[in-house]
């Protein structure tokens, strides 16, 4: 057989090769990831906090640092730490570290001309899509329970392993509370990727990183703005920032598992249209100007 016949019998590179499967370009994207600056910003954002107060509650002396049952509970079980920090960043530095990556998935390729390449590959658009958007996904979840496992080894190594009260008043043991913890960081997850899926559809959208992070953080601040506002009680059960807090439920003895039950379909309301939005956005996307 000669070396021409044998060429034309062989099939195409890309039915030797085979479409890679989706969770090989999730590999891709967060190979990607790994390799930008802003990724490791928005970890340390939270990483540095729950360090930071471990370090100055250790170190101060004022006259308040036995006073009361708040600084008391902090000083008896390192486990109350990781429950501070939660309350804290959940409110707004965990959906600024979602922002600062959702918001640029898809809005960097078009900055950096890579975008083109990836859709003229062998590859289905849906394909890199799921990828770009599981990768955030990723990163949040990335962000939070490293942020939590960081507050509570600080905790713990300050104040130790010991049982905590919860917000009925009722004390629950040290493995428990563990448990507790990663339940809760599990569920602020739901309304947190919800921000990074319409951070996801500003990325598509916009095409830019900036408008698109600034415009994700922009939603937030705006629902904020709205729950201040007076006569507008009957809608703050469905603002997304008010299922930020949802988790605090599974701190009470018996466990409330209906802020959470609530927070889900909420979070569905806005979640599901911003990717479906985004992913037809993505796909109608013009390959010759992307």
């Amino acid at each position: 057989m000669s070396v021409a016949t044998a060429t034309a019998e062989l099939p195409p590179r890309r039915m030797l090769s085979g479409r890679p499967s989706t969770l090989t370009i999730v590999s891709w994207e967060l190979r990607k990831l790994m390799a930008q600056r802003r990724t490791y910003l928005g970890l340390a954002l939270g990483a540095i906090p729950p360090l930071i107060f471990v370090v100055f509650w250790n170190f101060h002396q004022g006259p308040d640092r036995h006073g009361g049952i708040f600084a008391t509970e902090i000083t008896q079980s390192g486990l109350a730490t990781p429950v501070l920090m939660l309350l804290f960043e959940s409110a707004f530095l965990l959906p600024l570290i979602a922002a600062l990556v959702s918001g640029d998935i898809v809005a960097n390729e078009d900055s950096n001309g890579t975008l083109k390449t990836i859709l003229t590959r062998s590859v289905d658009r849906g394909q890199v899509f799921a990828a770009k958007t599981l990768a955030a996904m990723a990163y949040a979840a990335a962000a939070v329970f490293g942020a939590a496992a960081i507050a509570t080894i600080a905790g713990v190594a300050s104040w130790g392993f010991h049982h905590v009260i919860t917000l009925s008043d009722t004390v629950v043991s040290a493995p428990e509370a563990l448990l507790l913890i990663v339940a809760a960081n599990a569920a602020v997850l739901i309304p947190l990727l919800t921000v990074v899926s319409i951070g996801v559809l500003l990325s598509t959208v916009t095409r830019n990183s900036a408008a698109a992070v600034v415009g994700t953080i922009g939603v937030v601040i705006v629902l904020y703005i709205v729950t201040a506002i007076p006569g507008l009680e009957a809608i703050h059960p469905y603002l997304l920032t008010g299922q930020l807090q949802a988790w605090q439920g599974l701190l009470r003895t018996p466990t409330d598992w209906g802020p959470i039950a609530h927070s889900a379909w909420v979070c569905a309301l806005y979640a599901l249209p911003s990717l479906f939005a985004a992913y037809l956005v993505f796909l109608r996307r013009d390959v010759a100007g992307g």
